[in-house]
């Protein structure tokens, strides 16, 4: 059976992982200088709390040592590879990812490494994860599952709205003024992941109940199956993030809403309070 990877960014729960025979390659994250352990777990309330305290938080692409280091054994056992990445519109790490797959591959001429950009991150990168494991515990082929989760990808919605304009101006995704008069007057940004899995701002909306109606009337109007499932990926709101489930229950949806906290790799440049919603709508 072959493998399936993904990376931190993805955001699923270790249940999910364990459940479906996960790999993740881990991306690097520090607050205040110092890394960030999150491999017993991830503490997003703590995290969170020290972003609204004013900690500095960074990330960066893992080493290329990384892949090869997980890549190689699955490899000499006999396995393919199959890993869905963080959207390379906002990072490189799904093109290192097919740097050292093209040198594995001439290692490995005879088995098959694939390596897709979901264009997206947090429950749109892992959403698309499970889909792909679904199918393969289904025992559908290695090519028809890298086909199917291309297809599961292009039909990938992203929709969230921040707390705080400041965290989207420091990494350069709004432009001061605009972060400066939007606090002010308490406008709240609704941005959107496009097809090439850049993160766009279409509208503000003056206060947070809006931005937070915004997200389920984007779903009401878009979702194709009310029973497919939903992510939820919040920056320790949860009070928000359970008014959203109930406004997506009232649009209609009857599918699995899996809620997560924000992991910390894209969390920590959206800022706390971010509510982020994935959906599967037309294709994008």
């Amino acid at each position: 059976m072959f493998a399936i990877f993904t990376d931190l960014a993805a955001n699923l729960p270790q249940e999910a992982v364990e459940r479906w025979d996960l790999k993740i390659i881990p991306i690097r994250c520090s607050v205040d200088g110092e890394p960030l352990d999150v491999s017993k777990g991830f503490d997003g309330p703590a995290f969170y709390a020290a972003m609204r305290a004013g900690a500095k938080t960074s990330t960066s692409m893992p080493a290329p040592a990384v892949f090869l280091d997980a890549f190689r054994p699955l490899l000499e056992q006999g396995r393919d590879i199959l890993y869905v990445g963080m959207s390379g519109g906002i990072s490189g790490t799904v093109g290192l990812a097919r740097t050292v797959a093209r040198d594995l591959l001439e290692e490995f001429p005879d088995r098959k490494i694939q390596i897709i950009d979901s264009r997206a991150a947090s429950l749109g990168e892992g959403l698309p994860v499970l889909y792909a494991a679904r199918l393969r515990d289904q025992g559908v082929s290695f090519d028809e599952t890298v086909s199917k989760t291309l297809d599961n990808c292009d039909h990938m919605f992203q929709i969230f709205t921040v707390e705080e304009l400041e965290y989207l101006r420091r990494g350069g995704r709004l432009h001061t003024a605009v972060a400066v008069v939007g606090s002010m007057l308490n406008v709240k940004p609704v941005l959107f992941g496009d097809a090439e899995g850049h993160i766009v701002l279409k509208n503000m909306v003056v206060g947070r109940r809006r931005s937070l109606d915004a997200l389920a009337a984007k779903y009401r109007e878009n979702c194709v199956d009310k029973s497919d499932p939903v992510g939820l990926a919040h920056c320790d709101s949860p009070a928000d993030t359970d008014l959203v489930v109930q406004k997506l229950r009232a649009a209609g949806c009857t599918g699995e809403i899996m809620t997560v906290c924000y992991e910390p790799v894209t969390g920590s440049h959206v800022g706390p309070g971010t509510v982020a919603l994935f959906f599967y709508g037309p294709s994008r």
